[in-house]
C-alpha cells in the first residue's frame, strides 16, 4: 500500500520495503502513520510484501530480499525468452486497455458506499497518471457489497477469491475501510494465486475522500504501479539493485510530503519525489519515467499478456 504521517526507517537489515501504519488515532482523518518495519504474513504467502502504499498484515507484506528480487527477475527473463519476447534490457513500447472491476464494500451502515462519480474521477486519475505510458484503463464493473467484515478487511483472501472478475490482464479494485492506505500483488504472483490478483484501496482515498493529502487519486495509481510490475523507488535503498530502473535515482527511504531537494543516496541524483512509486502526499505525483514504462511492459509481455 501514509495517510498523513510520519516515517522512521526500519532497520531490519535486507528490507525491500517497508510496511507502515497507522497508530494511535481513532479515524483515517486524524490518522498519523510510521514505518513498523516487516509485518506478519502467511506461510508460503505471494510477494505482495513491496507492493503498499502504506503497511498489512496477514497475507500480504514481508518484505523482497534481495536473493529473491535477483531470483524474479531472473524469472522474468525466462519468461520473456520463452514467449519470444524483448529481454528486460530491450523492451519495445506496448498499449494495453485494462479491464477494471471495481468492487465496493461497505458495512451494515453502509459506510464505504463512495459514489459513482468517485469511482468514475477515481479511473480517470488512473488514465491521467499513466497517459503516455501506453496504458489506459476501462471501467467495466461496478460491484457493491453489504458485509461489514469484508469492509473491514477481515478474511481478505476470501473475498477477493469470492470476488474477483476477469483474468490476468483484469484489474480489480477492492474499496475497503483499513488502517492503511493501499496493498497490491505483483504480476509474478499471478500464476499461483491468480483468485486474489488485484489491489486493494482505503475507500476513503479516492478524490473527494477525508484523508488529508492522500485523497486525490494517488494511491490507487500507486498500487496499480505495483500490479504492473514496478516497485518503490526505494526498493532496496542505495544499492545497486534499487526498484531495478535506471532512470530513478536511488533512494534510501520513502518519502514524506513532497521535500524539494531531497537526497538519500550518495549516487548521482535527487530523490525521485515526484514519481508515483514514491510515498509523497498525492499533490507531489507527477511521473512515471520511461524506464519504469519499459520495465511495465516486460512484466505485462511475461505474465499478463
Amino acid at each position: 500500500m501514509r495517510f498523513a504521517r510520519t516515517l522512521r526507517l526500519a532497520a531490519t537489515a535486507g528490507l525491500a520495503a517497508t510496511a507502515l501504519t497507522v497508530v494511535g488515532l481513532a479515524s483515517p482523518a486524524q490518522a498519523r502513520v510510521v514505518d513498523v518495519g516487516l509485518a506478519c504474513v502467511e506461510p508460503g504467502a505471494p510477494s505482495e510484501a513491496a507492493a503498499a502504499r502504506g503497511g498489512a498484515t496477514g497475507l500480504d507484506h514481508r518484505g523482497i530480499s534481495a536473493a529473491e528480487q535477483r531470483a524474479i527477475e531472473r524469472r522474468t527473463d525466462s519468461r520473456l525468452a520463452a514467449k519470444g519476447s524483448p529481454s528486460v534490457t530491450g523492451s519495445t513500447a506496448l498499449a494495453a486497455t485494462v479491464p477494471v472491476h471495481v468492487h465496493v464494500m461497505r458495512d451494515a451502515a453502509g459506510r464505504g458506499d463512495v459514489t459513482n462519480r468517485q469511482i468514475d474521477r477515481q479511473v480517470a486519475v488512473l488514465n491521467s497518471s499513466f497517459s503516455g505510458t501506453g496504458y489506459s484503463f476501462n471501467l467495466v464493473s461496478t460491484q457493491r457489497y453489504n458485509n461489514t467484515t469484508w469492509h473491514r478487511d477481515n478474511q481478505s483472501a476470501t473475498y477477493r477469491a469470492r470476488t474477483r472478475k476477469g483474468g490476468a490482464n483484469a484489474l480489480n479494485i477492492w474499496l475497503v475501510d483499513f488502517k492503511f492506505l493501499g496493498i497490491a500483488t505483483f504480476p509474478w504472483d499471478y500464476a499461483r494465486k491468480g483468485e486474489i490478483d488485484g489491489i486493494r484501496v482505503n475507500y476513503d482515498s479516492l478524490p473527494g475522500g477525508s484523508i488529508a493529502n492522500f485523497n486525490l487519486g494517488g494511491t490507487a495509481t500507486h498500487e496499480a504501479g505495483h500490479w504492473l510490475g514496478l516497485y518503490h523507488t526505494f526498493q532496496g535503498g542505495c544499492t545497486e539493485l534499487n526498484d531495478e530502473v535506471e532512470d530513478t535515482p536511488a533512494q534510501m527511504s520513502p518519502t514524506s510530503g513532497c521535500p524539494k531537494g531531497r537526497d538519500s543516496c550518495p549516487s548521482p541524483g535527487l530523490d525521485p519525489i515526484h514519481n508515483y512509486m514514491d510515498y509523497s502526499f498525492d499533490s507531489c505525483y507527477t511521473e512515471f519515467t520511461p524506464g519504469q514504462d519499459q520495465r511495465a511492459d516486460e512484466m505485462w509481455a511475461a505474465y499478463r499478456a
